[in-house]
């Protein structure tokens, strides 16, 4: 993590000190949450609607705290604080997180989409921890707050950063992209999560285009080149673009440099072989389910390929990747009967791509618990027919759902499942007790929504079993 003093953390951020003769107070790590003070750290405290950080600058201070900023329309303390003073909180620890990381000899690789990305800069990082000192986003920070604290906890000596970047509507992405200039970024797809924001699956490809914005010159973009709207977007004269940029593609199209081939899911994950443009062929395997993941490790893969990494290590690397929680996670309970926790957000696409791996499934009664699909604007209500449409008894025997355009899924599910098949709930403890009816040894229970719905409320209990 960044290690200096005030007077290196003032010129980094554009910011004066309170007390010149503070100057030379070490710092090492940066935090905003009061509450969770790191010691001989920076506190940032940032103003919010419902809140303002700079009330509890003094406290943690007092609790081990090395230095604080102040932003200079805040009338100052009292006591004479080791405070840097800046026009913006959140606009300094910006500036901070973007100087940080020019001084390092750091190769950034930058990831968005609107599904997979947490899961593809898992096994990228995996890919890469085999030849490299990789450091990553942790949990959710990659918006305009975690982005920066995860660059500025990055250790001075790493070697890859590998950054997820959120977004709700435009200018977000390109805001990050331009904070840390990538030497590659990675778009996993394009789906429908903010079409509530953003109006269009073209819109949404705009906003996580932004992400080239800040591409380095030479910078590589790799991308899934089945979707035909990242093509077209590339091509707007409006797209901010380095003026010479690689392009990589990876898909189930026979055009795309990467290609998957003889995709066999097993009973803890996927085995398929890649083929690349130059018709070479390798083989691996992942230990998470889904076609979907097999996508999103061959953008592991070309990383890895594009930074040298031997072959011998990608496959070993992804064999064994350890992959963040709620995402097609499978728990085994003590019961006899699986869970399939992917509870941590969703989509109509991801929606799809979940229920396809519970159609996979072989062997036991298949129950689909599915809620909510929330951001989706003025068409959730057909989206979530849609979905509901797309499953048939050939993908699962039993479908609940859950919450209000839950209902919607089991609407349109009604006509392609058997009478009695389909059963829609407003409350959860009376979902959780008509699945135990239901359930039994051998049976497999998918279980998805948005993460507003918290569907993991269902299956806690056993998640805790096992975790």
């Amino acid at each position: 993590m960044i290690e200096t003093n005030l007077t290196s953390i003032a010129a980094m951020c554009g910011g004066t000190l309170l007390d010149a003769a503070q100057e030379q107070i070490a710092v090492r790590g940066v935090f905003t949450d009061s509450r969770q003070v790191e010691q001989g750290a920076l506190f940032v405290p940032l103003a919010g609607d419902r809140f303002d950080g700079h009330s509890y600058v003094e406290q943690a201070l007092a609790a081990g705290a090395a230095a604080a900023f102040w932003q200079a329309d805040h009338p100052l303390p009292e006591a004479r604080l080791p405070l840097v003073i800046v026009d913006d909180t959140l606009l300094a620890l910006q500036r901070m997180a973007t100087h940080y990381i020019k001084q390092l000899d750091v190769k950034v690789i930058a990831v968005t989409g609107s599904n997979g990305k947490t899961t593809t800069k898992d096994l990228i990082t995996a890919v890469l921890s085999r030849s490299y000192r990789v450091h990553k986003t942790e949990g959710n920070f990659n918006n305009h707050i975690g982005l920066p604290l995860t660059v500025l906890r990055m250790p001075a000596d790493t070697d890859v950063v590998v950054l997820e970047m959120g977004m709700s509507g435009r200018g977000e992405i390109e805001l990050l992209t331009k904070l840390v200039h990538p030497d590659i970024a990675v778009i996993t797809n394009i789906g429908e999560a903010h079409l509530l924001q953003l109006g269009s699956r073209t819109e949404i490809a705009r906003a996580k285009l932004e992400i080239i914005s800040g591409l380095k010159e030479e910078g590589v973009l790799i991308c899934l080149g089945d979707e035909p709207l990242l093509e077209q977007v590339i091509g707007e004269p409006e797209t901010t673009q380095p003026a010479s940029m690689n392009v990589v593609t990876y898909g189930m199209g026979p055009l795309n440099d990467y290609r998957p081939d003889s995709i066999m899911q097993m009973e803890d994950g996927m085995t398929f072989s890649v083929i690349t443009a130059l018709g070479e062929r390798s083989v691996y395997s992942i230990p998470i389910l889904g076609q979907h993941n097999v996508l999103n490790a061959m953008a592991a893969i070309a990383i890895g390929r594009l930074l040298h990494v031997p072959e011998q290590m990608i496959g070993a690397a992804l064999e064994s990747v350890q992959i963040s929680g709620m995402r097609i996670e499978k728990i085994d309970t003590e019961q006899g009967w699986t869970i399939l926790n992917d509870a941590y957000n969703a989509s109509p696409t991801a929606m799809k791509a979940a229920i396809d791996v519970l159609a996979s499934v072989r062997g036991g009664k298949r129950i689909a618990i599915l809620g909510d699909m929330l951001e989706l604007g003025e068409q959730e209500v057909q989206l979530h027919r849609e979905v509901g449409a797309y499953i048939t008894s050939h993908k699962t025997d039993v479908l609940l759902t859950y919450g209000k355009l839950g209902n919607e899924i089991a609407e349109g599910a009604k006509s392609h499942l058997p009478e009695g098949a389909v059963r829609s709930f407003q409350n959860k403890d009376e979902l959780r007790n008509y699945m135990l009816e239901l359930v039994e040894p051998h049976a497999t229970v998918l279980v998805k929504a948005s993460r507003g719905m918290k569907m993991e409320e269902i299956i806690k209990q056993w998640i805790q079993i096992k975790h």
